[in-house]
């Protein structure tokens, strides 16, 4: 078994508490799908917002969800690059899993697919 990290990332129109929290579950429950994973298989989840996003702690989101009371999450503050992707939301979802690293499904959404074209799909 090993613990493999899972990236993703989208961004909003909006600095509200709703955008910010629909956005989070809509990644999260992607990265749930495309990897089929359970909470059960996750060790924890870091979340972290562009510096324009200060409406909510996204990990609210996740928290309200079944199964989810266990998982550890954990909200931080991006480093404010300049010219970097604005109102970006990313999760590191780390797993156990006898599954390879090139078998994770990163997920990139909205604007933030510029962010990994490569990983993004379509």
């Amino acid at each position: 078994m090993y613990n493999r990290g899972i990236r993703g990332a989208t961004t909003i129109a909006r600095n509200e508490e709703e955008e910010m929290l629909s956005a989070t579950l809509e990644l999260l429950k992607e990265i749930v799908k495309r990897n089929e994973i359970v909470p059960e298989d996750i060790s924890n989840v870091w979340i972290t917002v562009t510096p324009d996003l200060d409406a909510t702690f996204p990990a609210r989101a996740i928290r309200g969800l079944s199964g989810w009371d266990m998982v550890p999450l954990m909200c931080s503050t991006e480093i404010p690059v300049k010219g970097s992707l604005p109102k970006c939301i990313r999760l590191l979802v780390q797993v156990n899993t006898n599954k390879g690293q090139r078998e994770m499904h990163h997920v990139y959404l909205n604007e933030a697919q510029s962010l990994r074209p490569d990983l993004s799909v379509k």
